[in-house]
Protein backbone atom coordinates (compact mmCIF):
# COMPACT_ATOMS: atom_id res chain seq x y z
CA UNK A 1 0.00 0.00 0.00
CA UNK A 2 1.46 3.35 -0.96
CA UNK A 3 1.86 6.25 1.43
CA UNK A 4 -0.92 8.19 -0.30
CA UNK A 5 -3.33 5.26 -0.23
CA UNK A 6 -2.60 4.59 3.47
CA UNK A 7 -3.17 8.28 4.21
CA UNK A 8 -6.40 8.26 2.25
CA UNK A 9 -7.63 5.17 4.07
CA UNK A 10 -6.82 6.66 7.48
CA UNK A 11 -8.56 9.87 6.53
CA UNK A 12 -11.60 7.91 5.42
CA UNK A 13 -11.73 5.95 8.71
CA UNK A 14 -11.29 9.17 10.71
CA UNK A 15 -14.11 10.82 8.78
CA UNK A 16 -16.37 7.85 9.48
CA UNK A 17 -15.56 7.98 13.19
CA UNK A 18 -16.26 11.69 13.34
CA UNK A 19 -19.51 11.25 11.46
CA UNK A 20 -20.61 8.55 13.88
CA UNK A 21 -19.99 10.94 16.77
CA UNK A 22 -22.40 13.49 15.35
CA UNK A 23 -26.13 12.66 15.43
CA UNK A 24 -27.20 11.81 11.92
CA UNK A 25 -30.62 13.37 12.27
CA UNK A 26 -29.65 16.46 14.23
CA UNK A 27 -32.45 19.02 14.10
CA UNK A 28 -32.91 22.59 15.21
CA UNK A 29 -36.59 23.29 15.82
CA UNK A 30 -38.23 26.70 15.83
CA UNK A 31 -40.32 27.77 18.83
CA UNK A 32 -42.54 30.83 18.45
CA UNK A 33 -42.92 32.87 21.64
CA UNK A 34 -45.44 35.68 22.01
CA UNK A 35 -43.79 37.44 24.98
CA UNK A 36 -40.44 39.12 25.37
CA UNK A 37 -37.36 38.12 27.33
CA UNK A 38 -37.59 37.58 31.07
CA UNK A 39 -41.13 36.18 31.21
CA UNK A 40 -42.68 32.81 31.89
CA UNK A 41 -42.94 31.89 28.22
CA UNK A 42 -39.21 32.31 27.69
CA UNK A 43 -38.46 30.40 30.90
CA UNK A 44 -40.64 27.49 29.77
CA UNK A 45 -39.00 27.48 26.34
CA UNK A 46 -35.46 27.50 27.74
CA UNK A 47 -36.28 24.68 30.17
CA UNK A 48 -37.78 22.65 27.31
CA UNK A 49 -34.74 23.15 25.06
CA UNK A 50 -32.35 22.13 27.85
CA UNK A 51 -34.34 18.98 28.62
CA UNK A 52 -34.76 18.06 24.94
CA UNK A 53 -31.04 18.37 24.26
CA UNK A 54 -30.25 16.18 27.26
CA UNK A 55 -32.80 13.49 26.44
CA UNK A 56 -31.88 13.31 22.77
CA UNK A 57 -28.16 13.18 23.47
CA UNK A 58 -27.69 16.40 21.56
CA UNK A 59 -29.50 15.14 18.48
CA UNK A 60 -32.26 17.73 18.81
CA UNK A 61 -32.29 21.34 19.88
CA UNK A 62 -34.45 24.38 19.31
CA UNK A 63 -34.36 28.17 19.11
CA UNK A 64 -36.79 30.66 20.65
CA UNK A 65 -38.19 33.49 18.54
CA UNK A 66 -39.43 36.04 21.07
CA UNK A 67 -41.83 38.98 20.79
CA UNK A 68 -44.03 37.41 18.15
CA UNK A 69 -41.28 37.27 15.51
CA UNK A 70 -42.98 34.30 13.86
CA UNK A 71 -46.46 35.80 13.91
CA UNK A 72 -49.38 36.63 16.15
CA UNK A 73 -50.09 33.91 18.73
CA UNK A 74 -53.27 32.71 17.01
CA UNK A 75 -51.45 32.66 13.67
CA UNK A 76 -48.84 30.32 15.15
CA UNK A 77 -51.56 27.78 15.97
CA UNK A 78 -52.56 27.72 12.32
CA UNK A 79 -48.93 27.48 11.23
CA UNK A 80 -48.28 24.56 13.58
CA UNK A 81 -51.49 22.80 12.50
CA UNK A 82 -50.44 23.02 8.86
CA UNK A 83 -46.90 21.87 9.59
CA UNK A 84 -45.11 25.12 8.73
CA UNK A 85 -44.08 25.78 12.36
CA UNK A 86 -42.62 23.31 14.84
CA UNK A 87 -43.57 24.63 18.29
CA UNK A 88 -45.31 27.64 19.84
CA UNK A 89 -45.80 28.98 23.36
CA UNK A 90 -48.92 31.11 23.65
CA UNK A 91 -51.60 32.32 26.04
CA UNK A 92 -54.31 29.70 26.47
CA UNK A 93 -57.01 32.14 25.34
CA UNK A 94 -55.35 32.19 21.91
CA UNK A 95 -55.75 28.45 21.42
CA UNK A 96 -59.37 28.43 22.64
CA UNK A 97 -60.79 29.58 19.26
CA UNK A 98 -59.30 26.43 17.72
CA UNK A 99 -60.06 24.06 20.61
CA UNK A 100 -63.11 25.40 22.47
CA UNK A 101 -63.07 22.85 25.28
CA UNK A 102 -59.77 24.31 26.52
CA UNK A 103 -61.77 27.49 27.13
CA UNK A 104 -62.98 25.93 30.37
CA UNK A 105 -59.70 27.08 31.92
CA UNK A 106 -60.38 30.66 30.84
CA UNK A 107 -63.80 30.87 32.47
CA UNK A 108 -63.57 33.54 35.17
CA UNK A 109 -62.72 32.38 38.67
CA UNK A 110 -62.43 28.68 37.84
CA UNK A 111 -58.74 28.54 38.81
CA UNK A 112 -58.02 30.24 42.12
CA UNK A 113 -54.35 29.39 42.71
CA UNK A 114 -51.16 28.06 41.13
CA UNK A 115 -51.86 24.76 42.86
CA UNK A 116 -55.27 24.59 41.14
CA UNK A 117 -53.59 25.20 37.78
CA UNK A 118 -50.97 22.51 38.34
CA UNK A 119 -53.52 19.96 39.52
CA UNK A 120 -55.73 20.47 36.48
CA UNK A 121 -53.10 20.59 33.76
CA UNK A 122 -50.92 17.77 35.08
CA UNK A 123 -53.79 15.42 35.85
CA UNK A 124 -56.56 13.58 34.04
CA UNK A 125 -58.39 16.78 33.06
CA UNK A 126 -55.24 18.12 31.43
CA UNK A 127 -54.77 14.94 29.42
CA UNK A 128 -58.36 15.13 28.21
CA UNK A 129 -57.67 18.66 26.99
CA UNK A 130 -54.51 17.51 25.23
CA UNK A 131 -56.50 14.83 23.41
CA UNK A 132 -59.25 17.27 22.42
CA UNK A 133 -56.75 19.83 21.16
CA UNK A 134 -55.10 17.26 18.89
CA UNK A 135 -58.51 16.44 17.45
CA UNK A 136 -59.92 19.96 17.29
CA UNK A 137 -56.86 22.05 16.43
CA UNK A 138 -54.28 19.73 14.89
CA UNK A 139 -51.69 20.60 17.53
CA UNK A 140 -50.57 18.78 20.67
CA UNK A 141 -50.04 20.43 24.06
CA UNK A 142 -46.81 19.04 25.53
CA UNK A 143 -46.14 21.55 28.31
CA UNK A 144 -47.68 24.32 30.36
CA UNK A 145 -46.34 27.63 31.62
CA UNK A 146 -47.87 29.10 34.74
CA UNK A 147 -47.83 32.89 34.64
CA UNK A 148 -50.14 33.84 37.48
CA UNK A 149 -53.35 35.84 37.60
CA UNK A 150 -54.13 38.35 34.89
CA UNK A 151 -54.06 41.57 36.88
CA UNK A 152 -55.62 44.73 35.48
CA UNK A 153 -53.37 47.65 34.60
CA UNK A 154 -54.35 51.12 33.40
CA UNK A 155 -52.90 54.59 32.93
CA UNK A 156 -55.74 56.68 34.38
CA UNK A 157 -56.79 55.84 37.94
CA UNK A 158 -56.79 53.27 40.74
CA UNK A 159 -59.48 50.62 40.31
CA UNK A 160 -60.84 48.72 43.32
CA UNK A 161 -64.55 48.34 42.45
CA UNK A 162 -66.69 47.53 39.44
CA UNK A 163 -67.82 51.17 39.50
CA UNK A 164 -64.20 52.30 39.10
CA UNK A 165 -63.98 50.40 35.83
CA UNK A 166 -66.64 52.50 34.17
CA UNK A 167 -65.24 54.85 31.54
CA UNK A 168 -62.01 52.92 31.02
CA UNK A 169 -61.11 51.56 27.60
CA UNK A 170 -59.59 48.13 28.26
CA UNK A 171 -57.82 45.97 25.70
CA UNK A 172 -58.58 42.24 25.77
CA UNK A 173 -57.55 39.40 23.46
CA UNK A 174 -59.96 38.35 20.74
CA UNK A 175 -61.55 35.87 23.12
CA UNK A 176 -65.30 35.77 23.69
CA UNK A 177 -65.11 34.58 27.29
CA UNK A 178 -62.86 37.45 28.30
CA UNK A 179 -64.96 39.95 26.34
CA UNK A 180 -68.14 38.75 28.06
CA UNK A 181 -66.47 38.91 31.47
CA UNK A 182 -65.77 42.61 31.07
CA UNK A 183 -69.28 43.14 29.77
CA UNK A 184 -70.60 41.52 32.95
CA UNK A 185 -68.72 44.25 34.80
CA UNK A 186 -70.48 46.93 32.77
CA UNK A 187 -67.94 47.95 30.12
CA UNK A 188 -67.33 47.04 26.48
CA UNK A 189 -63.67 46.04 26.15
CA UNK A 190 -61.61 46.51 23.00
CA UNK A 191 -60.49 43.23 21.36
CA UNK A 192 -56.97 43.65 19.98
CA UNK A 193 -54.10 41.48 18.78
CA UNK A 194 -51.28 41.06 21.25
CA UNK A 195 -48.74 42.46 18.80
CA UNK A 196 -50.63 45.78 18.72
CA UNK A 197 -51.15 46.18 22.46
CA UNK A 198 -48.03 48.03 23.63
CA UNK A 199 -48.35 50.68 20.92
CA UNK A 200 -52.06 51.12 21.68
CA UNK A 201 -51.29 51.69 25.37
CA UNK A 202 -48.43 54.03 24.52
CA UNK A 203 -50.61 56.10 22.18
CA UNK A 204 -53.55 55.94 24.65
CA UNK A 205 -55.82 54.30 22.10
CA UNK A 206 -56.73 52.14 25.09
CA UNK A 207 -56.34 52.93 28.78
CA UNK A 208 -55.55 49.50 30.11
CA UNK A 209 -55.16 45.75 29.68
CA UNK A 210 -54.84 42.65 31.81
CA UNK A 211 -51.93 40.23 32.00
CA UNK A 212 -49.89 38.47 34.69
CA UNK A 213 -47.18 40.34 36.56
CA UNK A 214 -44.63 38.25 34.66
CA UNK A 215 -45.89 39.59 31.35
CA UNK A 216 -46.32 43.17 32.59
CA UNK A 217 -42.66 43.07 33.60
CA UNK A 218 -41.35 41.26 30.51
CA UNK A 219 -43.19 43.60 28.14
CA UNK A 220 -42.16 46.74 30.09
CA UNK A 221 -45.76 47.87 30.56
CA UNK A 222 -44.58 49.99 33.49
CA UNK A 223 -43.44 52.45 30.82
CA UNK A 224 -47.03 53.02 29.65
CA UNK A 225 -49.18 52.02 32.66
CA UNK A 226 -49.43 53.39 36.20
CA UNK A 227 -52.06 51.47 38.18
CA UNK A 228 -52.41 47.75 38.91
CA UNK A 229 -55.46 45.99 40.36
CA UNK A 230 -55.01 42.49 41.78
CA UNK A 231 -58.07 40.93 40.18
CA UNK A 232 -57.96 37.11 39.96
CA UNK A 233 -60.51 36.40 37.26
CA UNK A 234 -58.19 34.32 35.10
CA UNK A 235 -55.05 32.44 36.09
CA UNK A 236 -52.89 32.62 33.00
CA UNK A 237 -51.80 29.25 31.69
CA UNK A 238 -49.71 29.20 28.54
CA UNK A 239 -49.43 25.93 26.64
CA UNK A 240 -46.40 24.78 24.71
CA UNK A 241 -47.76 23.19 21.54
CA UNK A 242 -46.12 21.05 18.88
CA UNK A 243 -47.32 20.53 15.34
CA UNK A 244 -49.16 17.20 15.32
CA UNK A 245 -47.77 16.60 11.84
CA UNK A 246 -44.26 16.96 13.21
CA UNK A 247 -45.03 14.86 16.29
CA UNK A 248 -46.38 11.97 14.22
CA UNK A 249 -43.31 12.09 11.96
CA UNK A 250 -41.07 11.34 14.95
CA UNK A 251 -40.00 7.88 16.05
CA UNK A 252 -41.51 6.52 19.30
CA UNK A 253 -38.25 7.31 21.09
CA UNK A 254 -38.22 10.87 19.74
CA UNK A 255 -41.85 11.36 20.74
CA UNK A 256 -41.02 10.17 24.24
CA UNK A 257 -38.14 12.67 24.42
CA UNK A 258 -40.39 15.54 23.39
CA UNK A 259 -43.10 14.60 25.91
CA UNK A 260 -40.62 14.10 28.74
CA UNK A 261 -38.92 17.43 27.98
CA UNK A 262 -42.32 19.14 28.03
CA UNK A 263 -43.11 17.60 31.41
CA UNK A 264 -39.80 18.75 32.88
CA UNK A 265 -40.34 22.25 31.52
CA UNK A 266 -43.83 22.32 33.06
CA UNK A 267 -42.48 21.52 36.52
CA UNK A 268 -39.77 24.14 36.08
CA UNK A 269 -42.37 26.75 35.14
CA UNK A 270 -44.28 26.34 38.40
CA UNK A 271 -41.09 26.83 40.36
CA UNK A 272 -40.13 29.84 38.23
CA UNK A 273 -43.40 31.58 39.14
CA UNK A 274 -42.93 30.82 42.84
CA UNK A 275 -39.38 32.18 42.73
CA UNK A 276 -39.94 35.30 40.65
CA UNK A 277 -43.39 36.86 41.08
CA UNK A 278 -42.88 38.56 44.45
CA UNK A 279 -39.65 40.19 43.31
CA UNK A 280 -41.29 41.34 40.08
CA UNK A 281 -44.04 43.10 42.05
CA UNK A 282 -41.38 44.88 44.08
CA UNK A 283 -39.55 45.91 40.91
CA UNK A 284 -42.72 47.29 39.30
CA UNK A 285 -43.50 49.38 42.40
CA UNK A 286 -39.93 50.68 42.34
CA UNK A 287 -40.54 51.73 38.74
CA UNK A 288 -43.57 53.79 39.77
CA UNK A 289 -46.55 51.45 39.49
CA UNK A 290 -49.23 51.56 42.20
CA UNK A 291 -50.86 48.27 43.24
CA UNK A 292 -54.36 48.00 44.74
CA UNK A 293 -56.55 45.09 45.89
CA UNK A 294 -60.22 44.87 44.88
CA UNK A 295 -62.72 45.92 47.54
CA UNK A 296 -64.59 43.32 49.62
CA UNK A 297 -62.40 40.44 48.54
CA UNK A 298 -63.43 40.92 44.90
CA UNK A 299 -66.97 39.75 45.76
CA UNK A 300 -68.83 41.91 43.23
CA UNK A 301 -66.45 41.00 40.40
CA UNK A 302 -66.84 37.30 41.21
CA UNK A 303 -70.62 37.34 41.56
CA UNK A 304 -71.21 39.16 38.29
CA UNK A 305 -68.76 37.08 36.27
CA UNK A 306 -69.68 33.59 37.47
CA UNK A 307 -73.45 34.07 37.36
CA UNK A 308 -73.48 35.86 33.99
CA UNK A 309 -70.57 34.40 32.02
CA UNK A 310 -70.43 30.73 32.96
CA UNK A 311 -73.91 29.84 31.62
CA UNK A 312 -73.21 31.54 28.28
CA UNK A 313 -70.36 29.16 27.50
CA UNK A 314 -71.54 25.76 28.66
CA UNK A 315 -72.28 24.68 25.10
CA UNK A 316 -69.06 26.06 23.59
CA UNK A 317 -66.79 24.27 26.07
CA UNK A 318 -68.50 20.95 25.44
CA UNK A 319 -71.26 21.05 28.01
CA UNK A 320 -71.79 21.94 31.65
CA UNK A 321 -70.32 18.56 32.60
CA UNK A 322 -66.90 19.67 31.32
CA UNK A 323 -66.86 22.57 33.76
CA UNK A 324 -68.21 20.36 36.53
CA UNK A 325 -65.41 17.88 35.89
CA UNK A 326 -62.85 20.63 36.45
CA UNK A 327 -64.62 21.96 39.55
CA UNK A 328 -65.00 18.48 41.04
CA UNK A 329 -61.31 17.73 40.47
CA UNK A 330 -60.54 20.82 42.57
CA UNK A 331 -62.97 19.88 45.33
CA UNK A 332 -65.25 22.79 44.49
CA UNK A 333 -69.06 22.83 44.28
CA UNK A 334 -70.40 21.96 40.84
CA UNK A 335 -73.11 23.90 39.01
CA UNK A 336 -76.67 22.68 38.68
Amino acid sequence: MTFSSRTLRRATVLAMLLASAVPAAARDFRIAVGDGAGGTQEALGLAFIKALEEKSGGADSARLFLNGQLGDEQDTVTAAATGTLDFSILAINNITPFSPSVGTLTLPYVILSLEDAEKITQGEIGQQMVDRTVEEAGVRIIGWAYSGFRVLTNSRKPVTTVADLQGLVVRVPKNEIMIETYKSWGINPTPMAWSETFAALQQKVVDGQDNPYMTVHAMKFDEVQKYVTNIRYIFSIEPLIVSEQLFQSLSPEEQANVLAAGQEATLASGQFLRDQEAQIKTDLVAKGMEISDPADGEAEFIERATTTVWPKFYDSIGGKEVLNGVLASLGRPTVE
